[in-house]
C-alpha cells in the first residue's frame, strides 16, 4: 500500500516527532543541541513557521509548530535535518544516516489539545527520569513560559496568552497546568496520532479538517464522525 503523504495544513498547530535511527543518540554535546536550535531559529523565520514549544531529548525531538504555508513545515524539517546531519557527522567523524526515516507529525485541535501537547512536551524529560521538575531541563521551551529565560525560537500560541492578563498570571497558570500533568489517555492519543499521522480532535474538527485536504485525515472514511479516546 502506498504511504500517505504527511498531513500538513497551514494555520493549524502540528505536533512533530523526529527520532534518531534505531533510537541512537542524536546529540553528543551541548554545542550540538545549540546548533540544532540555531538552525530552527533560522529556518522557522525564513519559512514562516511559528514554533510554540520544543524539547530536545537524547535520541529524539518534539516540536509544536504552526506553519503559515502548506510547504513551510516540511521544508523547514528537511533543511534543518540535512544541515544538522552534516554538522553531526563532521563533528563525530562518521558517515551515514542519523534520522529514523522521515519525521512524524499530525494536526491537532487547538482548543482541545494544544496546551495538553505543550505539557506533554515539557514533561518528556521528567518521564525519562532526567530531571525531577521540567524547569530543571535546559533544552526545552518550558523555562521560557515560566519567565525564567527568553527563548528567541518561541512564538506563543494565542491560547497561552488567554491564560492570564499579565505575564505573571500566565506564567503561574501555565506552571500549574504542567504540574497537574496530562492523563494517560491524552498522552497516548498525542503519541499515537502523531506517529500514525491521523488528525487529533473531536469529530466536528476532523470532519471540517477533511474538507480542507484531499488526504485522508483519519482511519474512518472521510466525512464520517471519528471518535477520539478521551
Amino acid at each position: 500500500m502506498a504511504r500517505l503523504p504527511r498531513l500538513t495544513l497551514p494555520g493549524y498547530p502540528h505536533h512533530v516527532i523526529q527520532r534518531g535511527n534505531n533510537r541512537q543518540a542524536i546529540f553528543a554535546s551541548a554545542a550540538d543541541r545549540q546548533f540544532l536550535l540555531d538552525l530552527l531559529v533560522e529556518y522557522a523565520a525564513q519559512l514562516e513557521v511559528l514554533i510554540h514549544a520544543y524539547v530536545l531529548m537524547d535520541n529524539h525531538i518534539h516540536l509544536l509548530a504552526t506553519p503559515s504555508t502548506a510547504d513551510g513545515l516540511p521544508k523547514m524539517m528537511q533543511a534543518v535535518g540535512r544541515r544538522y546531519v552534516r554538522h553531526f557527522n563532521a563533528a563525530q567523524q562518521r558517515t551515514g544516516t542519523l534520522w529514523e526515516g522521515r519525521y512524524k507529525s499530525t494536526v491537532i485541535q487547538s482548543e482541545r489539545y494544544l496546551l495538553a501537547c505543550m505539557a506533554y512536551i515539557d514533561l518528556n524529560p521528567v518521564r525519562a527520569g532526567l530531571v525531577a521538575q521540567p524547569q530543571d531541563y535546559p533544552w526545552s521551551s518550558h523555562a521560557h513560559y515560566l519567565g525564567l529565560r527568553t527563548d528567541r525560537l518561541i512564538k506563543p500560541h494565542a491560547l497561552f496568552w488567554e491564560l492570564g492578563n499579565t505575564p505573571f498570571a500566565r506564567e503561574a497558570a501555565y506552571a500549574e497546568l504542567v504540574r497537574a500533568g496530562i492523563n494517560p489517555v491524552q498522552q497516548a492519543s498525542l503519541t499515537d496520532a502523531t506517529l500514525r499521522g491521523w488528525a487529533l480532535g473531536d469529530p466536528d474538527f476532523v470532519v471540517n479538517l477533511q474538507k480542507r485536504t484531499e488526504r485522508r485525515v483519519s482511519k474512518a472514511q472521510a466525512g464520517r464522525p471519528v471518535l477520539t479516546r478521551d
